[in-house]
């Protein structure tokens, strides 16, 4: 699913206007984006937890040289999916 239709079955859904519902998706996609910048866990109960963990240097290689190299460790964004999420997706 695109954006655009997020932005149109949520607009539906809560029976928003297009740019209403999108001004709605920004805002919690902003949200979101900058409380893990900050270190902070988004928590929706029953539909999952974003946050963000810390992945270190590794060891790679280049596919067209076969060259070894280093990997630079990095932040990375996690999503642990909820109970209800699970099994709604489940049945």
């Amino acid at each position: 699913m695109s954006k655009a239709e997020l932005v149109e079955k949520i607009a539906t859904e809560a029976g928003l206007t297009k740019a209403d519902a999108e001004k709605a998706v920004n805002a919690f996609v902003n949200v979101v984006t900058d409380s893990l910048k900050a270190g902070e866990d988004v928590t929706l109960v029953g539909f999952g937890t974003f946050s963000t963990g810390e992945r270190g240097e590794r060891q790679g290689r280049n596919p067209q040289t076969g060259e070894t190299i280093t990997i630079a460790a990095r932040k990375v964004v996690k999503f642990k999916p909820g109970k209800a999420l699970k099994e709604e997706v489940d049945s």
